[in-house]
């Protein structure tokens, strides 16, 4: 491999919208995610709803209006 190329891998700290931490190691100091295996409905086994830019409650207003016939 080249020398002094490649980025430092350190210890990285991981958040979770739910409020779980944990570390790892990465290329960066922090990481903000939106699902971990803590909160994930596969995992869990619970049923949660995950709308990734609005794309739900556009598809409730399509619907809603008749245009998804």
């Amino acid at each position: 491999m080249k020398e002094n190329i490649h980025p430092d891998y350190k210890v990285c700290t991981v958040r979770c919208a739910c409020g779980e931490t944990f570390e790892t190691r990465a290329v960066v100091d922090e990481m903000r995610i939106d699902i971990c295996s803590k909160c994930h409905p596969f995992y869990t086994g619970r049923q949660k709803l995950v709308d990734t830019g609005g794309r739900v409650d556009k598809f409730r207003k399509r619907m809603q209006r008749g245009e998804g016939e």
